[in-house]
This record gives structure tokens, C-alpha cells and sequence, in this order.
């Protein structure tokens, strides 16, 4: 499968190292190639990096893995046309310090302004709810941890789920609509002060049910 990751930070080359190593055509989507390929901690990846307006280009899966602010301008030029979306961003504000706000909650989601600045795009919210290490690592962690996944497209939520399956992932919830990504997105409040008592960004919850 050829997908696209939008975003150069510790969540894309995370995303995109894992992608690839599970034999994906992986392709890695920055604003400025050259200038991405000489930061230090792309130091021996061997992964393709491409402009935004050419990312896109052939790709069955584009991952947004921007920071919640950016990501609306970042895939702005991107292809999403008939494309699965796959949003693992949140729409955090760092402007007032730590613990951050949310830019959208409670009636919106980051991911439904994105579904609706690319209508023709079948947009999936899921892995917003673990930091990167534990997004391709769930195994990481000492049992199995709980991911949840929401869209309006049942094919697009299924090529999502696959993907899950193949990062390692168990225990998947599905949202049958994307109206789901508000609360998905409103755990990283909690998720944030929950770093702080714990220290750690490697942790996720559980799901218990009958």
C-alpha cells in the first residue's frame, strides 16, 4: 500500500519508520524537503521525503500526523481526493503554558473541520490517544491497551483497522461516525496530567466491558 505522511516531527518519522518497515510505500510530506533531510534526527532514515503539493500523489492512505494547529494549512495542498485520512493529530494550545486547551471541543473536532475542508476525503481519527512509541509498539507495554478508531466511511474505517492490526493492536473500538473524534480528541486533557503524575508518555488505558 502506498501512503503519505503529512508532518516531519517525532509522530510522522515514527508513523513512517513503522509504515515502512512493515513493507508499505511510504512516503514522508514536509514543507521544505531539503531542508527537513539535513535536521540531525533524520540522520540515516531511509525514507522519501516530498513537497506537500506532491505528497499525495498515488497514495491510498495519507496519515496527518501535523500539530493540531498546522494541520488545516498543512494539508491544504495535499491530494485527499477519494483518499483514506487517517488523523492522529489533536487540536492542543500551548499559548497559555502547560497543561494546554483545546482549540475545538465539545461540538466539533479537528478531524470533522478537516472532513469538511476536504469533503471528497474519507477521513478516520484514530492513535491520537498514545504517544508515537506506543502507536507502533503496543506490545511495549505489559498487556494489552485499548485503541479507538471513528469515521463515517465503514471501507475507509476497515483499511484503518488493517493498518491497526499490523502495528499490533488487539483491542480496537470503532465509531461507526466521525462526530466520535470529539471525545477521542477531548481524553488528551486528561491524558496530558495523567504524563505528568506517571513521568512517562508510555501508557494507555484499558477498556473493560462484559
Amino acid at each position: 500500500m502506498k501512503i503519505a505522511v503529512i508532518g516531519s516531527g517525532v509522530v510522522g518519522r515514527t508513523l513512517a519508520t513503522a509504515f515502512r518497515r512493515l513493507g508499505h510505500d511510504v512516503v514522508v510530506g514536509t514543507r521544505d524537503p531539503e531542508v527537513t533531510g539535513k535536521r540531525e534526527e533524520w540522520a540515516g532514515l531511509d525514507l522519501s521525503l516530498s513537497p506537500l503539493a506532491e505528497a499525495g500523489t498515488g497514495a491510498e492512505v495519507v496519515v496527518n500526523a501535523t500539530t493540531g494547529a498546522a494541520s488545516l494549512d498543512a494539508l491544504a495542498p495535499v491530494d485527499l481526493d477519494g483518499k483514506v485520512l487517517l488523523d492522529v493529530s489533536n487540536p492542543l494550545d500551548f499559548s497559555q503554558g502547560f497543561p494546554p486547551s483545546m482549540t475545538v471541543k465539545d461540538t466539533d473536532s479537528l478531524a470533522e473541520q478537516i472532513q469538511r475542508a476536504h469533503p471528497e476525503a474519507r477521513v478516520v481519527k484514530a492513535l491520537n490517544t498514545v504517544t508515537a512509541a506506543v502507536m507502533v509498539h503496543p506490545d511495549s507495554l505489559p498487556e494489552n491497551s485499548t485503541m479507538f478508531l471513528a469515521g463515517d466511511d465503514p471501507l475507509a474505517r476497515e483499511t484503518v483497522r488493517e493498518l491497526l492490526a499490523e502495528l499490533g493492536w488487539v483491542d480496537v473500538v470503532e465509531f461507526p461516525a466521525l462526530e466520535s473524534a470529539r471525545g477521542l480528541e477531548m481524553w488528551l486533557p486528561l491524558w496530558v496530567r495523567l504524563m505528568g503524575v506517571l513521568g512517562t508518555a508510555d501508557f494507555n488505558i484499558r477498556l473493560v466491558r462484559h
